[in-house]
């Protein structure tokens, strides 16, 4: 085992034998840590690991599903079970190639197949998985593949106002309204209990998702930014209190329906009012094209609706100001309230 070599930096770096390149050129890894020990734990780390899957042939397909149960208990049911379905089904003439043999020829043949009858979106999930799996076992092994372009859909959705017309007095309209108006998802609507609200504050930090027929509740939200604070509109509170009202006095959450139970009511509710179709889940797409018509910044759209960056400055460092976050709610409640007001004033008319 080599030993590490302090860096005029002041930390300590080893470096491994990593294998040949195309060339017959030696590869060496480097690992630099601050203290000496580290540095030359992580590197036994992965000769470890490189000597386990040269000594066992370990398979592309065995290194995803060691992978995927590494990850069991952190990530969510949710993505667990979509990596299981890339493993079963996509890049299948990899999966008995031992990773040792691995090499960007055979991953590009395979992605080119793939394309032939996946989405880029899909593609690149799969490509994902396999990346990841094959790094915990060949940290030093890099692909470098070529990828379909990523497809720029546009979306052509309807008015806020046809939309709301569709669910008006509806029992599923307070659940499209957390979505239209305050830029919820389905997991974060079923999650909210009467408890998360104090006054007209509302703190979303609990999700609702459905997994093989079973409801799990996670007391976290889908990333980080997903944890947030709305203050909520009158309009929405005046649904919540009639709905508690109703309610069973044990009844904890305000939203009781499944999912699912709420996504086919809403695609009806707007076929049988000519309304262009749109699934629940594009109710977030809606509310961010209203925060764009409105001349909402991007940090504040981004924290309406939870919305997560890779830029570390924006989701870190930057900071909004309560007033500025007001007089956005403020704006953003005005637009809806105002389409309300028309609604009323509409349907008084056609009542004469």
């Amino acid at each position: 085992m080599a030993k590490a070599k302090k860096l005029p930096s002041g930390n300590w770096r080893v470096q491994v034998y990593a294998g040949k390149d195309e060339a017959g050129k030696k590869i060496m890894k480097s690992f630099t840590a601050p203290t000496k020990r580290q540095a030359e734990a992580e590197a036994a780390i992965y000769l470890t690991a490189k000597k386990e899957a040269e000594k066992t042939e370990l398979t592309v397909g065995q290194a995803i599903d060691n992978y995927i149960n590494s990850k069991e208990n952190v990530l969510s049911p949710v993505t667990i079970r979509c990596y299981r379905k890339y493993r079963q089904k996509w890049l299948q003439n990899l999966m008995e190639i031992p990773v040792a043999d691995l090499n960007m020829i055979l991953v590009q043949n395979a992605i080119n197949q793939e394309s032939q009858h996946l989405s880029p979106k899909s593609l690149r999930n799969a490509y994902g998985l396999l990346s990841a799996a094959v790094r915990m076992y060949q940290p030093d092994f890099t692909l470098h593949v070529t990828l379909p372009p990523k497809e720029h859909k546009i979306k052509d959705l309807p008015e806020p106002k046809a939309v709301i017309r569709a669910i008006q007095g509806t029992d599923i309209e307070l659940p499209c309204l957390l979505a239209l108006w305050l830029s919820l998802r389905m997991s974060e609507v079923r999650g909210i209990k009467y408890s998360d609200i104090s006054g007209n504050v509302l703190t979303i930090h609990r999700t609702i998702v459905t997994f093989d027929g079973h409801h799990v509740e996670k007391n976290q939200t889908k990333t980080y930014s997903s944890t947030r604070q709305h203050i909520l509109p009158e309009r929405i509170m005046e649904l919540i209190r009639h709905r508690r009202e109703s309610a069973d006095s044990d009844e904890d959450y305000i939203i009781t329906s499944c999912g699912q139970t709420i996504s086919k009511k809403f695609i009806r509710l707007l076929e049988q009012a000519g309304v262009k179709r749109m699934t629940f889940h594009e109710l977030r797409h809606l509310n961010a094209s209203v925060m764009l018509q409105l001349g909402v910044p991007d940090k504040y759209a981004m924290e309406r609706g939870g919305w997560s960056t890779s830029d570390t400055l924006k989701t870190v460092y930057q900071h909004t100001f309560t007033e500025k976050r007001h007089e956005i709610d403020d704006q953003i409640n005005s637009y809806f309230d105002q389409i309300y007001s028309e609604i009323s004033h509409e349907n008084s008319h056609e009542a004469k």
